[in-house]
């Protein structure tokens, strides 16, 4: 890829995450996006958002941090998504996501084929591909992307085997967590739950070139057809994981546009992906001088631990 003046879309949710600490903005095409643009990345997000006063307070934060909301659709008839955001064991999130809502219903404009052709990335998730509407919308923009990252995000009661299965069909990429690895795998046949395992089957039913695989303490994978890379995860005292993944992801494409290595697409999102546990919501703001502080001071408690 030509390093230069690289773009990306996002298609996708856009909503609120109410959490305890407050209310934030997210989505995870969102999260990428607003990351990616932070990485100097240009990105845009395609979604849609309600006729209400939530959605025009979305829509301000968006053009404050310098995403475009040109391709942001309202909605009289649905509301803005907002998303109940609990903080379990571990740090964990678990979501309760409210559905119908206005980014259930993307509807196809002919301007988003130009866009999506224009641009050297479309990212696309599972979790907008629950409704019948956005999710033909959607696939009718895939056959006119040149290169595809799904992103698989799983939150029950919001997927079928069925959707996950079609949407892969159109992935070159394919980013998820460990225990989507194992769950997808699962219904290829992978009943072990053995990661290499289920790797292959994944490679051999849609022959996707590279798989990234996150494992929260335990660092993270990217798989090509030839090769392997893993990565140990950044130690951290977690604030709250709300986006983490979606940051890691932002990074690693960032690093991958930018002509860089496994080694450094890697290093690159596990630095960002703890920075961000470490605040509070997904979209925290951030300087790339903050990044390299923070690297920094984990490269001397790293090395005084050794």
């Amino acid at each position: 890829m030509n390093q230069e003046n690289k773009t990306v879309v996002c298609f996708g949710e856009v909503l609120w995450d109410r959490l305890p600490t407050g209310k934030k903005p997210g989505g995870a095409p969102m999260n990428v996006a607003y990351h990616l643009n932070r990485l100097g990345i240009r990105s845009t997000i395609v979604s849609r958002v309600g006729c209400d006063a939530a959605g025009d307070e979305l829509q301000a934060f968006l053009n404050h941090i310098g995403l475009a909301t040109s391709f942001i659709q309202v909605d009289g008839e649905h509301p803005t998504s907002q998303v109940l955001a609990t903080i379990g064991i571990d740090n964990e999130v678990s979501y309760d996501i409210i559905a119908p809502v206005a980014w259930d219903f993307i509807e196809y404009e002919p301007r988003f084929s130009t866009l999506i052709q224009d641009a050297d990335v479309l990212v696309y998730g599972s979790l907008v591909g629950r409704n019948a509407d956005s999710r033909k919308t959607l696939l009718q923009l895939l056959d006119k992307a040149r290169y595809r990252l799904f992103d698989i995000n799983l939150r029950a009661p919001h997927y079928t085997p069925e959707t996950i299965d079609t949407l892969l069909q159109y992935a070159d990429a394919v980013k998820l967590n460990v225990h989507e690895l194992a769950e997808v795998s699962a219904w290829l046949g992978n009943r072990s739950g053995n990661e290499y395992t289920g790797i292959g089957l994944l490679q051999d039913r849609y022959n996707l070139q590279e798989i990234i695989v996150t494992k929260g303490a335990q660092g993270a994978s990217y798989y090509t057809l030839q090769s392997r890379h893993d990565y140990p995860a950044v130690p951290v005292q977690v604030k709250d994981t709300v986006g983490s993944g979606d940051s890691f992801l932002a990074a690693f494409l960032a690093q991958k546009l930018r002509g860089g290595t496994s080694e450094n697409m890697l290093e690159s999102a596990t630095a960002l992906g703890a920075y961000v546990t470490t605040q509070s919501g997904a979209c925290p703001p951030y300087s790339q001088a903050d990044l390299n502080r923070f690297m920094w001071e984990k490269y001397l408690e790293m090395t005084h631990w050794k």
